[in-house]
């Protein structure tokens, strides 16, 4: 099958299980964000299919070869670090052109090849700039187009936007997936900004405690969270506690306690999907404790025996309520996801 597949995709340091039983398919050409917070493996799990950790169990297949032995210089993938790791004795060009020269290829091509990426990544004529003149985000590209220097088969980032500020972050975001988007190579990115992932990938990939939580589009992974971890982590949301009886914060629900079966688990609604009512309109009734205007948005919280409900509108949806208010709270059903204890 085309494109990378991993298999029981397993790294222990010790006793303790980094990444276990990873298995993904990647079709070719896809674009990939690996999300997870900080220790959930995200890293391991990239830096095994660099080459740059050993896997304890399973298998690394590309395009039908398995790269699980293959050195890291001879699998053909481009990385990026996080910290970029440019030479800061070379200038841009011989930056672009380091891997190209490590190869053999003649100066000719060399010098071909780094005007064709610099062109690219819309960096031309910079080829006899020194590296400590450039911006952060000049940086960023001169990093990219080196990794793409050898044409590889895939583009592995480990969180190469995290040091840049929020405005030029964004912008790069953009530039990354349509760079992406013009070459058609397959590219896996570490990310822990959820934003960032929304944002630039096909194929979100939910990591926690080692393991992949969900794999899926963005938008289903916001809007159909396979379990409570999942919701939680993903933007905002209420996870309201669901028990086996069908109780949801003093109501009752059967045909809701059907659904998440006798262990209970959660209601997951997301704040933007409520509806503040009067309170014998609302699916559930409570107080409101506080409300807080970012100018964008308005969240309004609510205590709903003694769990805190948020609401976001927009100013032009802005709802009269204030503190110490009793308002009904409506839960579409089709925005209420059932997740399982």
């Amino acid at each position: 099958m085309s494109g990378l597949q991993l298999q029981d995709l397993t790294k222990r340091f010790g006793s303790v299980n980094a990444v276990a039983s990873v298995n993904l398919s990647v079709p070719q050409g896809t674009f990939v964000c690996l999300l997870g917070p900080s220790g959930c493996g995200k890293t391991t799990l990239l830096r095994m299919i660099a080459g740059l950790e050993e896997p304890t169990e399973g298998a690394i297949v590309l395009d039908n070869k398995d790269m699980t032995g293959v050195p890291t210089h001879q699998r053909d993938f481009g990385m990026v670090f996080q910290s970029l790791a440019l030479f800061p004795h070379l200038n841009v060009g011989e930056n672009i052109a380091y891997p190209l020269r490590i190869r053999g290829v003649d100066k000719a091509e060399q010098k071909r090849r780094v005007e064709e990426l610099l062109e690219l990544v819309r960096l031309p004529g910079l080829a006899d700039r020194p590296v400590a003149k450039l911006s952060g985000g000049q940086r960023q590209r001169v990093a990219i187009a080196r990794a793409l220097a050898l044409r590889p088969k895939l583009f592995l980032l480990d969180e190469p936007l995290s040091a840049l500020d929020a405005k030029l972050r964004e912008a790069m975001q953009v530039e990354l997936r349509q760079l992406q988007q013009s070459l058609g190579i397959t590219t896996i990115v570490v990310t822990h900004d959820q934003r960032e992932a929304m944002t630039m990938a096909d194929l979100v990939v939910v990591m926690g405690e080692g393991r992949i939580r969900q794999a899926a589009s963005p938008i289903q992974v916001y809007r159909k969270p396979s379990d409570a971890f999942v919701a939680d982590f993903i933007g905002m949301t209420n996870l309201l506690p669901l028990k086996g009886n069908g109780d949801l914060l003093g109501r009752s629900f059967p045909s809701l306690g059907m659904a998440v079966g006798p262990r209970g688990g959660h209601l997951s609604v997301r704040p933007e999907d409520i509806r503040l009512v009067s309170p014998d309109q609302g699916t559930l009734t409570g107080t409101v404790t506080f409300v807080r205007d970012l100018g964008g948005t308005i969240e309004t919280f609510v205590d709903v025996e003694g769990t805190s409900i948020v609401a976001v509108t927009t100013p032009r949806e802005r709802t009269p309520y204030v503190a110490g208010d009793n308002v009904g709270i409506h839960l579409p059903v089709e925005s209420c996801v059932v997740l399982k204890g």
